[in-house]
């Protein structure tokens, strides 16, 4: 059946809408907190809403309302619409809340945004955003607070904890990156500074090691780089991965240990 009319009502930040098909009423709410469970709820809110619709006729093509027909389409003025803003504050992030412990061979040096991190394998140091801040406490250990109640602020939170954390334990005790050569003829040779591999290239593919990092090479296919930068280390040893990615059929190429490396079925013979 094709409705005959339709309108839109709007009173106490509640807005219905209504089609009649034939002669039965169908109400629908279609914005507020509060649904209509009969016709009557929303016809009473009709009735006291004491505005005098004003009818026109519509000829706009629509799915739901059929071709182009002659419908009556009740006009009736909106009350105002209001919009409230509220602060949230951002929850402190779980990582960026726990403090770093510091050893007591560690020392540290901190200056306004500037932290200063000395041990017995180096030294680094880092300058944190004006977003967060870090603070000394009295039992020595490190606690890195938001400054601001921001979304960044909670972002660079848990960020900078993380890197701060990875700065103690670097120069106290290293970090270090293994990685496997998996293939026929493939191979790696320490050559001063050098790391040579051979990883099925026309050429040798000679590395440069970085002077704050320390490359070990056992059974000619393991490669073990350490040192206390751990983003030096992970920024080496994917670099040297880069150069023969492992495939997804025989799983070839340079992998890290503790990778997992899913290989492909492959092309099935013909059936006999």
């Amino acid at each position: 059946m094709r409705p005959t009319s339709s309108g839109i009502i709007s009173r106490q930040n509640t807005a219905i809408r209504w089609i009649t098909l034939g002669s039965r009423e169908h109400w629908i709410a279609i914005a507020g907190e509060k649904g209509f469970r009969s016709s009557a709820d929303a016809h009473s809110l009709l009735m006291a809403a004491s505005v005098t619709p004003s009818f026109h006729t519509s000829n706009l093509k629509s799915v739901f309302l059929g071709e182009k027909s002659g419908i009556n389409v009740s006009n009736v003025p909106i009350t105002r619409v209001g919009f409230l803003r509220t602060t949230v504050e951002c929850k402190e992030s779980r990582i960026g809340k726990q403090p770093i412990s510091v050893p007591s061979n560690v020392a540290i040096t901190l200056e306004g945004q500037d932290l200063k991190v000395k041990g017995p394998l180096g030294e680094l140091s880092i300058t944190y955003p004006r977003e967060v801040k870090v603070e000394k406490e009295e039992a020595g250990s490190l606690r890195v607070r938001k400054a601001l109640e921001t979304r960044r602020a909670n972002q660079m939170h848990g960020l900078f904890r993380t890197l701060t954390d990875n700065m103690v334990v670097g120069v106290s005790k290293g970090f270090e990156k293994k990685l496997q050569l998996v293939g026929v003829g493939y191979r790696a040779v320490l050559e001063g500074k050098d790391l040579v591999l051979s990883l099925g290239f026309s050429h040798p593919v000679r590395m440069t090691i970085p002077d704050d990092l320390k490359v070990k090479v056992e059974e000619n296919t393991r490669v073990t780089v350490s040192g206390y930068d751990k983003s030096a280390i992970g920024q080496f040893a994917a670099s040297i991965r880069r150069w023969r990615p492992p495939e997804p059929y025989k799983g070839k190429g340079v992998r890290y240990v503790d990778e997992v490396v899913r290989l492909k079925e492959g092309k099935a013979g013909k059936k006999k």
